[in-house]
């Protein structure tokens, strides 16, 4: 194969299969053009190309077939209960930004590490030990900034963070509620018959 003959999309294809791209990668612009051409490469293998341009992203997503089976090309990642919690809190955060009429005007949602943390505190139920939580948070942050959900911006003053909108697609409105009536029914007390 020369380099002729291989097509103009390919690198935005292989930054797709690598993660989610961003309205500010160099690739960005690929993948809006050529987002049919990539789709149809990719649909052979049994991918589909998502792409959100008001949010300024794109990822891949498998096709799911009548029994809720796909390929298998991505395994699922554990992450962890506390991990889910930090992304749980994240999705509740990024749902009240976007129904908040205050803040229109702005297209991401910044927040500081304090912020985040008393977030995440006021959404443990009072018996969850919140001594393990505490010392671990960091490290709970640190992961799903590993897996994309945060970004780290630079400041002189305290930690913040950028939420990532992909966030939204990962952790649906159902799967938000779920998990808090999980967390709810792990705060209730056993009752006695």
């Amino acid at each position: 194969m020369n380099q002729e003959t291989i097509p103009k999309y390919s690198k935005a294809i292989i930054k797709l299969l690598k993660g989610t791209v961003n309205k500010t990668d160099k690739i960005w612009i690929d993948v809006l053009n050529y987002q049919v051409e990539i789709q149809n490469y990719l649909s052979q293998i049994g991918l589909n190309v998502i792409v959100k341009e008001d949010d300024g992203y794109a990822y891949l997503k498998q096709f799911v077939d009548e029994d809720g089976k796909t390929l298998g090309l991505s395994s699922r990642r554990k992450i962890g209960y506390e991990t889910s919690i930090v992304l749980v809190v994240l999705r509740a955060i990024i749902e009240d930004f976007d129904a908040n009429p205050d803040e229109i005007y702005q297209v991401e949602k910044i927040i500081t590490l304090e912020e985040l943390k008393e977030e995440i505190a006021l959404f443990l139920p009072d018996s969850y030990n919140q001594i393990k939580f505490d010392k671990g948070i960091d490290s709970y942050i640190n992961k799903v900034v590993e897996l994309g959900y945060l970004k780290e911006l630079e400041s002189s003053t305290s930690k913040k963070y950028k939420v990532h909108p992909i966030i939204k697609e990962k952790i649906t409105l159902d799967t938000l509620n779920e998990f808090k009536e999980k967390l709810e029914n792990y705060a209730s007390p056993t009752k006695h018959i």
